[in-house]
């Protein structure tokens, strides 16, 4: 039997991050989803996104951000990954991911001249999410 291989998703919530519950509701979306998810919960460095992405042999790795710093924190995660073997891995974040009000273009901006392949809003839906995945990933729609 030629079954298909769930694609891995590497999720978790970066830097000096405490917010739990976001994590919690992409878990349980993408699982639905058909996605196989590593959760790494909380507080999670840059450094072991990319271990666990590795051992688990991900498709992607999922970035949450909520309490402003997600810019420095993100800063420099896709030479790491290049540097570790992970070149070309789609890396994709969301959340609150920079402090006060700022044009949302503008911040998409400056996470994908650090080499994200996407970026979300505060509030995007995880449909929102698992539809870019799906498109990064090229899965086809259908294929559950």
């Amino acid at each position: 039997m030629d079954s298909v291989k769930k694609k891995v998703l590497v999720i978790g919530v970066i830097g000096a991050d405490v917010h739990a519950v976001g994590n919690k509701i992409l878990y349980h979306a993408f699982t639905e989803a058909g996605f196989d998810v590593v959760n790494l919960g909380v507080m999670v460095s840059q450094e072991e996104y990319i271990a666990a992405a590795i051992e688990s042999n991900a498709d992607a790795i999922v970035v949450s951000s909520l309490y402003g710093q997600g810019e420095l924190d993100c800063r420099g995660m896709r030479q790491k990954c290049d540097e570790a073997g992970l070149k070309g891995i789609p890396l994709l974040v969301g959340g609150n991911i920079v402090i006060g009000k700022q044009k949302f273009e503008d911040v998409e901006k400056r996470f994908k001249d650090m080499g994200f392949d996407r970026a979300f809003p505060p509030n995007t839906t995880p449909e929102t999410t698992i539809e870019a995945l799906r498109e990064l990933l090229h899965m086809d729609g259908d294929a559950q």
